[in-house]
């Protein structure tokens, strides 16, 4: 039988990891966090900023919005990667837009730990594929907050 004394500290010490974690810290967002069904998503360009997506009583449904970089945002768009026809398998698509957008993530960032962002792909839906959708987004963010601006680096020769 457990020593009730280490089976307390146990159970005390996941209820604050529970609490840490609910209260804050890094955020992740996987292929399953947005997806090309969401109202708004469609209309982000490449290099566009755009909020997370938030349920909206006008539309009554989650919306993402565009939002100037320079205003706050909480992912931006870098890449497009167009998924070949097939049947669809939400399966090898998502496989395909997290090595692709990891490929393009590392060209223009190198890495996760060095630029302290983070990038997910962003998926059609089964529907959106019935009707031709084969784009996937790479969407780059920061896990500890808001962008303060573009985070895309500049092409060398360029200036601002």
């Amino acid at each position: 039988m457990p020593d009730p004394s280490a089976v307390r500290r146990l159970a005390v010490a996941a209820v604050l990891l529970l609490g840490v974690s609910a209260c804050g810290g890094p955020t992740h967002k996987d292929d399953a966090f947005i997806d090309a069904g969401v109202t708004g998503l469609l209309d982000i360009e490449l290099t566009e900023c755009f909020s997370d997506p938030e349920y909206s009583e006008f539309a009554g449904e989650d919306v993402v919005l565009y939002v100037p970089c320079p205003d706050g945002a909480d992912n931006q768009s870098y890449l497009f990667v167009h998924a070949p026809d097939a049947p669809w398998d939400r399966e090898a698509v998502a496989e395909l837009g997290w090595d692709e957008c990891g490929k393009g993530f590392e060209q223009q960032w190198t890495s996760q730990d060095a630029s302290g962002l983070d990038y997910y792909p962003i998926l059609p839906t089964a529907e959106t594929w019935a009707d031709g959708d084969r784009a996937i987004m790479c969407a780059v963010y920061d896990p500890d907050g808001p962008l303060e601006d573009s985070v895309l680096p500049l092409a060398d020769g360029v200036s601002q």
